[in-house]
């Protein structure tokens, strides 16, 4: 069942990297006067990645006048962060909040109890952010077949720690590598979840867990740092710049690809103003030759998408990823 997923995230994934749209909306004078963005998780993870190198590009390109102030709100897989813009910052023109693939898992689930994608305003994509699977840099496990060779001969060996919830993508993501290696019942999988993928690197350096699954943006630093070791990255071929050395699961015999999206929404009650405004910033940002050396310097691949057009993404891929969270019995 599950190997559908593989092929419909390789569609999904597919097309959104052919797109090519331009930013539909001109900013008409706004200025934010005190421009904050909420990443939905504790620092050191994939959205407080997003928000801190975002605001401080913006602010460096001339983009916004005052200093971005980024804002960790963490809890329920980002929910605690969608209920506070929904219920109590509706009307907020100076706010953006960082999401992800992560985010659209969790409202395709209703793991957002009473919100849903409409209720807010969907501003532009910054990039895709290939998954990796990575081990303690002193751990044993040499390699993604012998993770997955210890998880298929005794479960309950092996924990995998990820920032996302139960179901989410980070979760998604290790149960496509388990089925593309041959086993059968993905649900042994012993995966833990933490709010952030800051918090789940922190658990693998303790001891607590024996894998991390998370995306090579917030992998990197860690990396850098000598903490962990990353054994395989869920990416067609391996990708660019600092992210050469790192083993594809593919090259490794496992046939397993994952990527996450990442852009930002806004509140549903931004005015129309402010939300061109957003928009043409962040399409200016993206095309940018520094935030192409950004995502080169952090294993992000293109994904160029503004506006309406990013609303439409969203939007199918919510819809995407209900459909195979009611093939593997996450939701019914």
């Amino acid at each position: 069942m599950i190997s559908k997923i593989t092929k419909a995230s390789r569609l999904t994934i597919a097309a959104a990297f052919m797109a090519t749209f331009a930013a539909g909306a001109q900013a008409q004078g706004f200025t934010p006067e005190s421009p904050e963005c909420i990443a939905p998780a504790n620092p050191g993870g994939g959205w407080d990645f997003t928000c801190r190198q975002v605001g401080k590009m913006l602010q460096d390109e001339g983009l916004i006048e005052k200093t971005m102030q980024v804002v960790n709100l963490a809890g329920g897989g980002g929910g605690v962060a969608y209920a506070e813009v929904v219920n109590k910052r509706n009307d907020s023109n100076d706010l953006i909040v960082a999401a992800s693939s992560a985010t659209a898992t969790r409202l395709a689930q209703g793991a957002y109890p009473g919100n849903t994608m409409d209720q807010v305003r969907w501003l532009a994509s910054v990039g895709a952010d290939y998954g990796v699977i990575a081990v303690a840099a002193d751990s044993e496990i040499k390699d993604l077949p012998e993770l997955l060779e210890k998880i298929k001969t005794d479960p309950t060996s092996i924990s995998v720690a990820g920032g996302s919830a139960v179901g989410g993508w980070d979760h998604l993501k290790v149960l496509i590598a388990a089925n593309a290696y041959g086993i059968d019942d993905v649900r042994s999988v012993k995966y833990i979840a933490f709010d952030g993928g800051g918090e789940a690197v922190t658990q693998l350096l303790a001891g607590s867990v024996q894998a991390f699954t998370g995306d090579a943006s917030e992998a990197k630093g860690f990396v850098d740092s000598g903490d962990i070791r990353v054994i395989a990255v869920l990416s067609p071929e391996r990708l660019e710049g600092d992210f050469a050395s790192f083993p594809t699961a593919k090259e490794q015999g496992v046939d397993a690809i994952g990527a996450n999206w990442r852009g930002f929404y806004a509140p549903g009650g931004m005015s129309d103003e402010a939300y061109d405004a957003w928009v043409s910033k962040i399409g200016e940002l993206y095309a940018s030759d520094q935030w192409k050396e950004v995502m080169a310097n952090n294993g992000l691949a293109p994904l160029d998408l503004q506006g309406a057009e990013f609303e439409a993404f969203v939007a199918d891929n919510v819809a995407e990823i209900a459909a195979i969270s009611r093939e593997i019995g996450i939701i019914k």
